[in-house]
């Protein structure tokens, strides 16, 4: 099991929010399977006391996550939330190499949509969804793309990716399980075994000051060093 140090993940600490960089791996929420499983309330609470998840990230999601310290807080945020008034970036790297820069897929999702517990395409009882791609850098037979979901529905971003044909690298579960492997050193495992996603930027008015604050999580070792190598590849 690995032990999570709640000070070395937070990025902002008030009286009405505290903000981290998750770490892949790391459940948002309770397990309802697992009750033993580490989750971020169990390491937040001890350190700041009662807190409230008003939004998650997918286990093997890194990234920037606010969490409420107030009751009050958590309800201005749950408003903002729901009036998709917030606004998030996130980088990913996908499988191939699309032939557009930008793009934006607007695709209904239906939530657990088949026996895997996808989150799939279904025009006729989906809800709206929309996301916009931007290409931020090719590889040889990757893609670093940033991601801005308009909505904000479960797997969204890997949902939309795959059905555009771009996977996300490792994403065993929407189809872009191929893991990278540095080709310079194939016996040392892959570069990246977990979804190759990352929530960096985050925007939402202050449930306190009323004030719009903009927080940022770095990419986490195994993500930056996927990029730096490929980064090599691409230029040799």
């Amino acid at each position: 099991m690995v032990n999570y140090d709640a000070v070395s993940i937070i990025l902002w600490s008030d009286p009405a929010i505290v903000v981290v960089n998750k770490p892949a791996g790391l459940l948002t929420l309770p397990d309802g399977y697992d009750r033993e499983a580490v989750h971020l309330r169990r390491i937040l609470e001890p350190v700041y006391g009662k807190t409230w998840i008003v939004h998650r990230l997918d286990r093997e999601t890194s990234g920037v996550l606010v969490v409420a310290r107030t009751a009050a807080a958590h309800h201005a945020l749950n408003d903002q939330f729901a009036g998709r008034q917030v606004q998030k970036i996130y980088h990913c790297l996908v499988a191939g190499c699309p032939d557009w820069d930008r793009q934006t897929v607007d695709k209904p999702l239906r939530k657990n949509g088949d026996r895997s517990h996808r989150s799939v395409i279904d025009p006729r009882y989906g809800k709206s969804a929309s996301t916009g791609f931007v290409v931020l850098e090719k590889f040889p037979d990757y893609t670093l793309v940033e991601a801005r979901p308009h909505t904000g529905y479960t797997h969204q971003i890997r949902a939309h990716l795959a059905s555009a044909g771009f996977p996300i690298a490792a994403d065993k579960l929407y189809g872009g399980g191929t893991q990278i492997i540095d080709l310079q050193n194939p016996a040392g495992g892959p570069l990246i075994d977990r979804v190759a996603l990352h929530a960096l930027q985050i925007r939402v008015v202050h449930p306190e000051t009323s004030e719009t604050v903009q927080f940022e999580a770095p990419y986490p070792e195994d993500f930056r060093q996927t990029v730096e190598c490929l980064r090599g590849l691409r230029n040799r």
